[in-house]
């Protein structure tokens, strides 16, 4: 029988009752009145029960919960049963979110959450990095209050989200990828990405590609004419004119053979993390060598000086060293001026060894300090190709220099002279002991 009837005829049995056992003895009004009162405590009885019902149910929880007896007690039971699977799925709703809107704040990505109307629900803190958006103060705030660049606000209008969209950050230098993902009722999440390493590679990519072409290029269009010269019958050369053409020739053969050597170094230099063939330099008899090196590409023109504090030997790749060194040595040679001087100098700082490279040569200007060592970044030009360089020695002692964990400092005054320093981690510089050197 369902509890709530059994209530109802326990109260009507119990009212009978209470009538039946006063009749006899106190007569008919008597009995009424037995009956009246026995319902009236029974009213009373679910009226307090009642009343206590309504006040938990302003502000229900679980632990006051009233308490009651009879078919309240079966009721309540059932209530909270109830409750208590309700608070269970709630809690378990908050965990979830809490749990989503955690791992939101761990994403790389900047993650913003869209209504159909495309005003914000929730940001996480990369996103509000990437468009000043506080997630609490901006609630309901259109997203485009934040992301004005015009191509957004019509990429958002357009509703066509296959592609994502590339943007400049205007709060920062960065480049972002932009893409919008519809999910829900009409709801919305706006996903950014900072591509700004992939397009600085894309640029540089492109720039290679266009500078080694630029570079090829007049060599390859001097040899063909030259050879087009020579390979035709009509014309009668002197004998003077040929060598004057073959040596043409060759001196741009030399060119991209440079070129192409350099390219091979710089990619080798790339594509490992540490060199194979480290072992112990002694740095006097390096620095000795390169300094011979000098005097030779000098021919005279210029006072090569050297200057070794302490004997003590480089743990390294004597390959990529000599050729990273070497390159800073002939930078200085070719950009000083005939009767200037190039000094070689060997020191230890702080534990930390320093190979410089000292001249008195033209300088370098402030502004193009932060690009020196940039692939076929040249302050001058016309004066690089005239001397023989590449535009790859700096770029190549860059990466090499990292390579032994060391850094390239430099230091310049525009009609002064410069100092190119490569600085060794004491990691690397040992005691003095008998070493080959090898090239």
């Amino acid at each position: 029988m369902n509890p709530s009837w059994a209530g109802i005829l326990g109260v009507a049995f119990g009212a009978a009752a209470a009538g039946l056992v006063v009749w006899p003895f106190a007569g008919a009004t008597w009995a009424w009145a037995a009956v009246g009162a026995v319902l009236a405590l029974r009213v009373l009885y679910h009226a307090i029960h009642l009343a206590a019902l309504h006040a938990w149910l302003r502000r229900p929880t679980l632990e006051t919960l009233p308490r009651g007896r009879g078919a309240w007690e079966e009721a309540l039971a059932d209530l909270h049963r109830l409750f208590k699977g309700r608070d269970a799925e709630q809690q378990q709703l908050l965990r979830t979110l809490a749990r989503f809107r955690a791992a939101g704040r761990a994403l790389p990505d900047g993650v913003v959450i869209l209504d159909r109307e495309n005003h914000i629900e929730w940001a996480n803190p990369t996103a509000a990095r990437y468009f000043g958006i506080d997630a609490r103060r901006d609630f309901g705030q259109p997203v485009t209050n934040f992301v004005r660049h015009p191509d957004f606000v019509a990429y958002l209008a357009a509703g066509e989200f296959a592609d994502p969209l590339v943007l400049r950050s205007a709060r920062s230098d960065a480049v972002l990828s932009l893409r919008v993902i519809e999910f829900g009722d009409e709801q919305k999440l706006l996903n950014s990405r900072d591509v700004t390493a992939e397009d600085r590679l894309d640029t540089m990519r492109r720039d290679f590609v266009a500078n080694v072409s630029h570079e090829l290029k007049t060599p390859v269009t001097v040899l063909s004419g030259f050879v087009e010269t020579l390979g035709d019958e009509s014309l009668e050369l002197l004998p003077q004119q040929k060598r004057r053409f073959l040596g043409l020739m060759a001196e741009q053969a030399r060119r991209m053979q440079r070129l192409v050597e350099d390219l091979l170094t710089l990619s080798a230099l790339e594509s490992g993390a540490a060199p194979e063939d480290e072992q112990p330099i002694e740095v006097r008899p390096l620095v000795e060598r390169l300094a011979e090196e000098a005097r030779a590409l000098s021919a005279g023109r210029h006072r090569i000086e050297i200057a070794i504090r302490e004997d003590c030997r480089l743990l390294g790749s004597p390959k990529e060293l000599h050729s990273a060194l070497s390159n800073l040595v002939s930078n200085a040679v070719r950009y000083t001026p005939e009767g200037g001087s190039v000094r070689l100098a060997w020191r230890i700082e702080g534990a930390r060894g320093v190979f410089s490279v000292a001249d008195t040569g033209i300088g370098i200007e402030p502004r193009h300090m932060p690009r020196l060592t940039e692939r076929f970044y040249r302050v001058d030009s016309g004066r690089s190709r005239e001397t023989g360089g590449t535009g790859l020695g700096l770029a190549i002692v860059k990466h090499a220099l990292t390579r032994h964990q060391a850094s390239l400092e430099i230091e310049s005054e525009l009609g002064r002279g410069s100092t190119f320093s490569a600085v060794f981690p004491a990691a690397r510089v040992l005691a003095a002991g008998v070493a080959k050197v090898a090239a």
